[in-house]
């Protein structure tokens, strides 16, 4: 069966071995847009997983002896059919998410092609220099680890979803990907790009269905040699318990909580543009700074600057290349957002820019909110909204906004904005974060080791890191009359 989606034809059924494997079971995928049924997909769940894990172990025997230069060769054919794809993927991922059809234009989608050309690129740079001890020469290798499960999320899903399978292939693995069930359809259309690329049958597959029955056999199929998984951390924990079963090593990139510090000696107007922009993609990414800290005698003065460019953004269809702000992904999500909101409010929070859904637009549309004095220790404060409200916190010393920063179970990522370099230092250096920006936001070279500590997650990715993950490591040892040259 084939849905018709912003012009574009899609399968909506498995990628399992190279060719679409229908299920008897059905699940709708509705678009944010109009919350309208657009789709129809196959079902999947734990034989439709063991079906895709065979079928990945049966490719892995080949894949896995393919040279580094043939498989980057492959990685740079499919960068290349993103970008003639380009319009429909951005078309469809704008219908399928809610996220703005020029950003995926401009920055998301060229970002997917991107990843898989750089891990291609890194792939026939992977070396490391031999050690030697006592004439003995000690040789590092990176081997291919097997077939990889890889569960992705809804927000930027092609982008998030090429993230975890550009170094996998890469590595000379194979894949058995289940996306996101509120925003599948690219993961579809990216199989199929695949396949016309060259790539061989069963080295990528696809598996449509719910986290709870597809996603959680994955997550326990003892075929798998690794699992990534990028999302909740509850949903995390799930996962880590379901891997640690069989001792699949994992890599969890879940959500985050991030702070935003703003010192008095800090450039107001750049510190607001990226305190603004942290309502792109309607909140929905999991670096995202929901929490501002202001130091208290320039707090007024931010907020003016603040509230100045929020006003002026413009919120509904993200298929106008006008619009800042689409909807909220789902109908769900939706409540959970306005659950937090109304609960804030209760609690004494004060609404300095929105707190509510979006009473002209209506649908899944929520108002970019700034909840100033919020109450200590509350939800609002500690758990991952992902969504377009934010919350205002002062302090008045380095180390009352350092406490303030650290007060979280998550550790994804923070800024700092100040004029002071040896204040950067002292505070960036205290902040428990993954990626840590001082007077920017969201640029991240992708050499760079990305990913949470606390319950942000568990292991890195980008440059090696990736393929430390996705490979088994080698040391082999040679003697000294050893056949190394």
């Amino acid at each position: 069966m084939v849905a018709t989606v912003a012009g574009v034809r899609i399968p909506e059924e498995h990628w399992i071995g190279g060719a679409w494997v229908p299920s008897a079971r059905r699940f709708t995928d509705l678009s944010p847009l109009d919350e309208q049924p657009i789709a129809e997909l196959a079902l999947g769940g734990p034989a439709e997983v063991d079906a895709a894990v065979t079928a990945a172990r049966r490719a892995f025997r080949d894949f896995s002896r393919t040279t580094r230069e043939e498989r980057a060769e492959l990685l740079h054919a499919i960068a290349d059919e993103v970008l003639v794809r380009l319009d429909h993927l951005a078309a469809v991922e704008t219908v399928d998410s809610g996220g703005l059809l020029r950003t995926h234009l401009r920055a998301t989608l060229p970002r997917v092609a991107h990843h898989f050309r750089f891990f291609a690129d890194r792939l026939l740079e992977l070396h490391h220099p031999d050690f030697h001890l006592r004439a003995h020469r000690n040789h590092v290798s990176w081997d291919p680890a097997g077939v990889c499960g890889l569960i992705t999320p809804w927000h930027s899903p092609l982008l998030q979803a090429s993230w975890r399978i550009a170094p996998a292939l890469a590595a000379g693995n194979t894949v058995v990907l289940k996306p996101a069930e509120w925003a599948p359809l690219t993961a579809a259309l990216l199989c199929r790009i695949t396949a016309e690329a060259g790539l061989p049958d069963g080295v990528l597959n696809l598996v449509q269905g719910t986290g709870t029955e597809a996603g959680a056999a994955l997550a326990a199929h003892p075929g798998l040699a690794r699992l990534a998984y990028t999302g909740s951390a509850p949903a995390g924990r799930r996962v880590a318990a379901a891997a640690g079963a069989t001792l699949t090593p994992v890599s969890l990139e879940l959500g985050g909580k991030s702070p935003i510090i703003i010192f008095a000696d800090s450039d107001l107007d750049r510190a607001a543009a990226v305190a603004v922009e942290q309502f792109d993609h309607a909140g929905q990414f999991c670096h995202a700074g929901g929490r501002l800290l202001v130091e208290r005698r320039v707090a007024e003065e931010f907020s003016t600057r603040f509230l100045m460019r929020a006003n002026a953004l413009r919120q509904g269809d993200p298929r106008d290349v006008r619009t800042d702000i689409g909807p909220q992904i789902h109908r769900t999500h939706l409540k959970r957002i306005d659950g937090f909101v109304t609960r804030a409010l209760a609690a004494g929070a004060r609404p300095l820019l929105g707190g509510s859904r979006h009473d002209r637009l209506g649908g899944l549309y929520y108002r970019p909110t700034l909840l100033a004095d919020p109450p200590p220790g509350g939800e609002i404060l500690t758990e991952e909204i992902l969504g377009p409200v934010l919350t205002l916190q002062t302090f008045d010393t380095e180390a009352q906004a350092l406490s303030l920063a650290n007060n979280s179970r998550h550790g994804l990522a923070a800024t700092v904005f100040t004029g002071n370099t040896d204040r950067a230092r002292r505070v960036t250096a205290n902040l428990v974060a993954g990626t840590v920006w001082v007077n920017c936001g969201a640029v991240r070279d992708l050499r760079a080791p990305y990913g949470g500590a606390r319950q942000s997650g568990i292991g890195r990715g980008g440059g090696q890191w990736s393929f430390d993950f996705y490979c088994d490591l080698k040391n082999t040892v040679f003697a000294p009359d050893g056949l190394l040259d």
